[in-house]
């Protein structure tokens, strides 16, 4: 079942750390959020959690200590510590489309190209904790698409390490272009640079709360009090519901298309290879006739919706299209395993569902071309072997337990079953400690706390 989370910033803004303290206050597991983010190769930070009052209401504030938090990164500095930390695959891409947002802002705010953008305060030590932090609470709370309210802005000015700016600051204005905004009569910036560009990165859509059977709510507190109203940012999580029949749903998507009619060949098949590269999930072209009998074709990228913008971007700049149309859908994926075999020395992955096997092509042409054998007969081999592979552990299993029955993934499906993560609930006055203070005691569920369900988000790296 998918799962959806809307984030309420229409009352008092958002920004990093009260995106993430209210991830944590639905009931993402702390400890696991903890091991996460030591994968990162900073050092000479702490992360602490604690439950505050915002005008009457309870809220988890995160905070993150830094020994040296006037550090200046170059946004590829950033990019290469998200990728050196080896997360998982949505978190690492969640992370990296939202700083992608702030080096495109800062790019057209300074004239610079957005591989020589440097950060000042987006790249410190605070904000990569945040925007790293949050996504991987959304990961550990299996949160499959991300929407958000109008976007909340208050006024006066912000002190940075340009100086004084207007609130809101020329980053988040730009961020926010095309988002619904509302302004409070507040003299504060409510919502910050990181803030921003985690919802434009990451949301689908902007505007009320989306049909869904809600499972949890959570508060993350802002740093100060304010009068009138609670400083917090809102998330509802919940299972998305259809507008007409209201039953559970696929796994939510965006399909972005675009007819490109004065495209060679070769720059089609580069596209759809640059579209796979940045983590579209499929992408493919389609015969078509346009207008007046013009031959065309249309391009199509399936995508998560948080790498929607990225997507559409890489799409204009790899066809020169002058428009992308945006569709929500909906996938049923079945059940699949991957496994490998060796053929003469040499590994192939093969993949497995219900009454399938099937050799991976890259692998395939891999070991044809060190081998010397066709296509069709390497993947012949890898299939027949994993097959046969597959009957001997059978009948060894049968063997040694003869009353017991043994799932075979060519006839069920994928067999071994998900492994779950233990959700440890956080008590009020729990906290993350320093790095290297080890796992948190807790006691007390917080607020939204749920049962774990699904696969491990958190699988050990390759040779860990």
């Amino acid at each position: 079942m998918s799962r959806t989370a809307w984030f309420n910033c229409g009352l008092a803004g958002v920004s990093g750390d009260m995106a993430l303290g209210s991830l944590v206050d639905a009931g993402a597991d702390t400890s696991e959020l903890f091991r996460l983010l030591e994968r990162l190769p900073v050092g000479g930070w702490g992360l602490d959690f604690e439950i505050s009052m915002r005008n009457g209401l309870s809220a988890t504030r995160a905070i993150v200590s830094a020994q040296d938090d006037a550090v200046v990164r170059t946004f590829m500095h950033v990019v290469a510590i998200v990728e050196e930390a080896r997360l998982p695959p949505r978190v690492r891409d969640r992370a990296l489309a939202a700083f992608r947002a702030l080096a495109r802002t800062e790019s057209r705010l300074h004239q610079r190209p957005p591989e020589r953008v440097t950060f000042h305060e987006v790249g410190g030590h605070d904000a990569i904790i945040d925007i790293v932090g949050t996504s991987a609470a959304l990961e550990l709370l299996e949160v499959d698409s991300v929407s958000a309210s109008e976007i909340a802005t208050g006024y006066g000015v912000v002190r940075s390490a340009h100086g004084l700016l207007p609130v809101p600051s020329p980053a988040v204005a730009s961020l926010l272009v095309g988002v619904p905004v509302v302004s409070r009569d507040v003299q504060a910036e409510l919502t910050t640079p990181t803030g921003a560009a985690m919802m434009v990165a990451w949301a689908s859509r902007f505007g009320d709360i989306p049909d869904m059977t809600i499972t949890a709510v959570g508060f993350g507190a802002g740093g100060r009090q304010l009068d009138g109203i609670p400083n917090c940012t809102q998330v509802v999580l919940g299972a998305p519901r259809s507008a007409g029949d209201r039953w559970a749903s696929g796994r939510p998507l965006v399909q972005l298309e675009a007819n490109i009619d004065d495209a060679t060949g070769e720059t089609l098949a580069s596209a759809v290879a640059s579209l796979m590269q940045a983590g579209a999930l499929d992408a493919w072209v389609t015969p078509i006739v346009m207008k007046k009998g013009r031959p065309a074709h249309s391009v199509s990228v399936l995508c998560d919706p948080s790498l929607a913008r990225d997507l559409t971007l890489l799409l204009h700049e790899t066809t020169g299209t002058l428009g992308v149309r945006t569709l929500r859908v909906e996938r049923w994926a079945a059940s699949r395993e991957m496994d490998e075999v060796e053929i003469l020395g040499h590994l192939v992955r093969v993949k497995v569902s219900k009454g399938r096997v099937k050799a991976e092509h890259g692998d395939v042409e891999r070991v044809a071309s060190a081998t010397g054998l066709s296509l069709l007969e390497v993947a012949a081999q890898a299939e027949t072997s994993f097959r046969r592979s597959r009957e001997e552990k059978r009948s060894a299993l049968t063997a040694l337990h003869p009353s017991s029955t043994v799932e075979d993934p060519d006839e069920d499906g994928a067999a071994e079953p998900a492994r779950l993560v233990q959700l440890a609930p956080l008590r009020e006055d729990a906290s993350i400690s320093p790095i290297g203070s080890g796992p948190l005691s807790t006691d007390k569920p917080p607020r939204g706390a749920r049962e774990p369900r699904g696969e491990d988000v958190n699988p050990e790296p390759p040779g860990a």
